[in-house]
């Protein structure tokens, strides 16, 4: 069932150089499901999840919930904020200093008039939830970051809304909460079910979280998918980027194959010889092997690149990252660290499996 529908959204800017932050943008929510919203600052996804909200006025566009219109600028609807039925979660927790835990959770329900009993019955209930039923006489003041954004997000849930909004929630956590709360929301989301819209520039956050992934780019969404098929399936140049892809070749057909920014490449073309005469090809750095350059490649599958050089090589714990030159042209390396041999200024040769090749026609993945 459709939860919410947003239809040819636009909110502009007014100024000399009008900025349109949301442009034109379509998205069908489902029941149950969470969004994610993705992209780096300045994208639009924030301005877009506060017109979902009402605390921002988008100019052009209709905004559905659960089949009713809330925003519709053809007939000039436009229903604030509380009549809405949503919750937010900020990233500034925004909790009451003067009120008790209790009392914060209890505030969404005393406005709308719900009796003191049922107010607290409610608020214990989600606070257990959250795990932090044990918190409830204490003042904001008196928790941790992790512990007020989890207070935060059991305030959002008490009126039980339509469609729960969290805008960067985890991102004033250190690393090791933030992956503790990414769980922890996981399983709550599971548990109640309930239909979410999450924005963050996080990649690994998106792709835990996310039932689908929106990644977006100068107010539009340039891909929509389930988090499995945007990392793997990135649609454009600018998602592979976003991702961090940043082995980024282009090339050029030539007489006896292919050429690109790095030098020749070798090995069986027949993956790519079916396409343009030019193309991007990005490829992810654990898609990279390395070899010296009198080692024989004798996989068909692969392909190489030969008159390379190790400039610097950096152990990151599990894995080593290898910065490499072509001329030119950087490439980047990642590789278990076990085994690693090779140091900087040792001349190397890189190969690939063409399978792990995304190639790019125009901006899109062919």
């Amino acid at each position: 069932m459709q939860e919410l529908k947003i239809e040819k959204l636009v909110k502009r800017y007014p100024g000399r150089d009008q900025v349109v932050a949301v442009n034109q943008v379509d998205i069908d929510v489902q029941a149950g499901e969470m969004l994610v919203l993705l992209g780096p600052s300045g994208c639009g996804k924030t301005t877009l999840l506060r017109c979902v909200a009402g605390l921002e006025d988008a100019q052009e566009g209709r905004i559905v919930l659960e089949g009713r219109a809330v925003f519709d600028s053809a007939s000039g609807l436009n229903q604030p904020t509380h009549l809405r039925d949503i919750g937010m979660v900020f990233q500034n927790y925004s909790l009451w200093p003067h009120m008790t835990v209790q009392r914060n959770v209890e505030y969404p329900l005393r406005a709308r008039s719900m009796g003191a009993s049922d107010r607290l019955a409610r608020a214990r209930e989600v606070l257990e939830v959250v795990q932090c039923g044990h918190l409830a006489e204490r003042y904001p003041a008196m928790l941790s970051g992790g512990q007020q954004q989890r207070i935060a997000l059991a305030r959002a849930l008490a009126p039980r809304p339509k469609v729960m909004l969290l805008d960067e929630p985890l991102s004033n956590l250190d690393a090791l909460l933030r992956v503790e709360l990414r769980t922890h929301l996981r399983a709550i989301h599971r548990e109640l079910g309930f239909t979410g819209i999450y924005v963050t520039h996080d990649q690994l956050e998106a792709f835990n979280l996310g039932t689908r992934v929106a990644v977006m780019n100068a107010g539009r969404i340039e891909q929509l998918d389930s988090a499995r098929a945007v990392y793997e399936r990135p649609a454009t140049d600018y998602v592979a980027r976003f991702l961090g892809i940043r082995n980024a070749l282009e090339l050029r057909r030539v007489d006896r194959g292919w050429s690109s920014d790095a030098g020749a490449m070798q090995g069986d073309l027949a993956a790519i010889e079916r396409h343009a005469d030019r193309m991007q090809l990005f490829l992810r750095p654990q898609a990279l092997r390395l070899h010296s350059p009198t080692q024989a490649l004798s996989q068909a599958s692969h392909l190489s690149i030969s008159g390379g050089q190790v400039q610097e090589v950096l152990y990151s714990g599990g894995e080593v990252d290898t910065v490499l030159r072509f001329g030119d042209t950087t490439l980047y390396a990642s590789s278990p660290a076990e085994g690693a041999s090779f140091k900087p200024g040792d001349p190397v040769t890189v190969s690939f499996e063409a399978s792990k090749a995304l190639l790019y026609i125009d901006g899109k993945l062919t």
